[in-house]
């Protein structure tokens, strides 16, 4: 068998399984299961969505308040605070403990000690733990597609972003739950969020998203109460 003929095979092989993961993924969404977390958090997939990218496409700046939703086993957290610097804050929220378990994990090894703006929350993306307002900046990388009701969790982003703040929707294709761009657009804008900017290309593309400030009636009425 020729070397041509291997690589069609196994290609011909993936395609089949995602297509089925996909087919599965249509009716049953759930997070990524927490024994995929040392795989989500190596160097293989970080050569396929470099952090460095994913940081300056979402727009993440030094001192800005980053919620991190859906941190995982922490591929991009440590290299987000970095990026947010001291005088910045990271909140990594994750829905299972054990995901946040391998975070705390890496966060005591020594090049990450120095570390100290990083918070690890355990909470649903229906119900997160902030204040009205209080993020500057929200951060899914390959997240939104794995949330049953992604209208709900864009509604309560929406209300933990501070106005003019930033929702950053960062997709992989070879992820089984891979939507294209038109779509997580179309879901982000569905729900109030205006679009700033689409970045990257059709396999690794990052929406940037922001919430838009009070209109006047709206600012009339906080004031009122």
């Amino acid at each position: 068998m020729t070397a041509l003929k291997i690589i069609l095979i196994i290609s011909g092989a993936l395609l089949l399984w995602l297509a089925l993961i996909r087919l599965i993924r249509r009716f049953h969404r759930e997070p990524a299961p927490s024994f995929m977390g040392r795989l989500l958090d190596s160097d293989f997939r970080r050569w396929f969505q470099p952090a460095a990218k994913v940081i300056e496409r979402s727009g993440i700046e030094p001192g800005m308040t980053v919620l991190e939703l859906g941190c995982g086993s922490g591929a991009f957290t440590t290299c987000i605070a970095r990026a947010v610097g001291r005088q910045g804050k990271v909140y990594a929220v994750d829905i299972q403990s054990t995901m946040l378990r391998q975070v705390e994990r890496k966060l005591s090894q020594p090049e990450n000690k120095e570390l100290t703006n990083i918070e690890l929350r355990q909470a649903s993306a229906y119900d997160l733990p902030f204040t009205d307002e209080s993020i500057d900046l929200v951060c899914m990388v390959t997240v939104l597609q794995e949330i049953p009701d992604r209208g709900r969790a864009l509604r309560e982003l929406r209300r933990v972003l501070k106005p003019g703040g930033i929702l950053a929707v960062t997709e992989l294709l070879p992820d089984p739950d891979y939507p294209w761009r038109s779509t997580t657009v179309k879901i982000c804008q569905g729900e109030g969020f205006i679009l700033d900017e689409v970045l990257g290309n059709l396999w690794n593309y990052t929406v940037r998203l922001k919430k838009p400030p009070p209109s006047s009636s709206q600012e009339s009425f906080r004031q009122a109460k």
